[in-house]
């Protein structure tokens, strides 16, 4: 019977173990090159474009002047359907629906992957988004546009970022990144970005149709998510990418280099 617990207590705890072990992943030197260029590319765009935005926000000049007319077009074009079809969009991206689902990906991405490394890039990239959300939101305090305006009910919180804009960008760009980055088919990744991206652009949509945000707001929070992104690239190549000859520690990744 102690053979057989500590068979079955070794066996769980190699299951958990390798769960946990990181893969590597073998590439030539200027794949991996242009991977650290693009993630270093991504941070500096987006640091650049929310300063640009900050800026025109808080001294209410530059793009910040696109924020009324936007506005009041959206306001001119309401109507049904496209008012439902908006609150849909609302509430699949926002507090409540965008949660679960991510909730929902992250478990049961661990629990089928052979490694939980990539869904627990996500679920930390994540956690990152929302906590920036907040401190900035805090510390700029911009107000939202007109609460008689808004169509699905009253909200008096800090409009500068968008949460729910942010939260969609970083989901869905991040999970693009992490799953097709591993794949050896381009058309495959860029039809996935291009679906992130027009996921991207209706979640945007649907904030400032509905009332709640300004242009501004999901420009910011677009270029948060790019630092986000970047910082994704760059820390996912550092631990998972290889050239061949170099050290690696899963067990797989030994396997297809060669070593023990």
């Amino acid at each position: 019977m102690a053979h057989d617990q500590t068979g079955k207590s070794s066996g769980w705890w190699r299951v958990f173990h390798e769960k946990f072990v990181v893969e590597e992943r073998f590439m030539s030197v200027e794949a991996r090159r242009n991977l650290y260029r693009i993630g270093v590319g991504l941070m500096v765009l987006g640091a650049v474009l929310f300063t640009f935005i900050l800026v025109s926000v808080l001294q209410h000049d530059g793009i910040s002047t696109v924020d009324e007319p936007v506005r009041s077009g959206l306001v001119a074009l309401r109507g049904e359907p496209a008012t439902t079809i908006m609150i849909i969009l609302a509430i699949i991206f926002g507090p409540i629906g965008l949660p679960i689902i991510i909730l929902v990906v992250t478990v049961a991405w661990g629990l089928l992957a052979k490694h939980a490394w990539r869904p627990l890039v996500l679920a930390g990239a994540m956690l990152t988004g929302v906590i920036l959300a907040q401190l900035i939101g805090r510390t700029v305090g911009r107000q939202r546009p007109p609460v008689d305006l808004m169509l699905f009910g009253a909200d008096t919180t800090f409009s500068f970022p968008s949460g729910h804009v942010l939260g969609a960008c970083d989901f869905l760009l991040i999970t693009a990144f992490l799953v097709f980055s591993r794949r050896k088919n381009p058309t495959a990744a860029v039809l996935g970005f291009v679906l992130a991206g027009v996921g991207i652009f209706f979640a945007a949509m649907s904030r400032l149709y509905l009332g709640y945000h300004w242009t501004t707001d999901a420009l910011a929070s677009l270029s948060l998510s790019f630092v986000i992104l970047g910082a994704v690239i760059l820390l996912d190549t550092w631990r998972t990418a290889r050239i061949r000859g170099e050290q690696v520690t899963g067990t797989l990744s030994k396997r297809e280099s060669g070593g023990e």
